[in-house]
């Protein structure tokens, strides 16, 4: 079964500082149908002010995908770790107990628009704590997996993501990892989703 969902029907909020749409239940934003899919349990689309900041928090065990989609952040821990993301690049933040971390728009007068996903982490897996991946924009691109197959980079969950770009009037085959997916339209629409089942041999 395929559920569709528009932009319209995710939950908006406007603070000045900051613009977002989330997708699943977020702060003020509640929907006791939305609360996550599978391990996902953030989806949300932000614009920061310039010179906007998160002030530092703390997080549960996550693995969260920040993916820059325009101007430049920087994110900083509790232990000294920092880190700066342009346009066209992902980072993952592998959050630890007790360790806040904060974000922050480095222009004075440009927006800072990036998607942010946050994915329920095994307690048992340690992996680096800042992950960089630069996308590289063409058709399809491994960008997180459990193992950091094909350069992506290593999430503590069994979850892969792909980051797949078409032009108009293309169309792509994509073979699933297990019995379900999410995909998630950043620019554009598309008209037509399929899902076909492999035969058995």
């Amino acid at each position: 079964m395929i559920t569709t969902r528009t932009a319209r029907q995710c939950g908006q909020a406007d603070y000045g500082w900051l613009q977002a749409r989330y997708t699943f239940s977020f702060g003020h934003y509640f929907d006791p149908k939305l609360l996550g899919y599978a391990s996902l349990r953030v989806l949300n689309q932000e614009v920061l002010a310039p010179g906007a900041a998160f002030q530092p928090r703390t997080y549960p065990k996550v693995d969260i995908l920040n993916v820059i989609l325009d101007g430049e952040a920087e994110y900083r821990d509790s232990e000294g770790n920092h880190v700066q993301a342009s346009a066209g690049e992902a980072l993952l933040l592998s959050t630890q107990p007790g360790v806040s971390y904060s974000e922050h728009n480095l222009s004075k007068d440009k927006p800072l628009t990036r998607m942010q996903l946050w994915l329920d982490a095994c307690p048992q897996r340690e992996n680096p704590l800042i992950q960089k991946l630069a996308l590289n924009m063409g058709k399809q691109q491994l960008i997180a997996s459990p193992e950091g197959a094909m350069g992506s980079l290593q999430l503590r969950q069994q979850v892969w993501l792909h980051h797949i770009v078409l032009d108009k009037g293309e169309s792509a085959n994509f073979q699933l990892h297990g019995p379900r997916a999410y995909l998630q339209s950043i620019h554009g629409n598309f008209m037509r989703l399929r899902i076909m089942k492999r035969k058995r041999r």
